[in-house]
């Protein structure tokens, strides 16, 4: 019983301090950078945070602009990503 608190004591904050600590902003970086989602998933999926016209066009300019880089961009900022939510600047938050 010892050992098995001390493993959840040990285990408990390397999964609390694994990713962001924000699942609603890691899955809009998820969804910003995958080729898969549309203009118009996306900007349904942020439509609680668009309410403008303007801020509508911006969105889909966001997320054009993501869709025209390589595979490997997209990558390369993922892995940029998961370095800052990492880093120990995010970790105390």
């Amino acid at each position: 019983m010892k050992l098995l608190r001390v493993l959840v004591l040990i285990a408990l904050p390397l999964y609390c301090f694994a990713g962001s600590g924000c699942p609603f902003l890691e899955e809009v970086v998820n969804k910003t950078i995958s080729p898969e989602v549309s203009i118009s998933e996306y900007q349904n999926f942020l439509q609680d945070f668009a309410q403008t016209p303007e801020e509508n066009e911006a969105l889909a300019e966001a997320k054009q602009c993501h869709l025209n880089q390589s595979n490997e961009t997209l990558h390369n900022y993922a892995q940029m990503m998961q370095i800052m939510y990492s880093s120990h600047w995010c970790a105390s938050f």
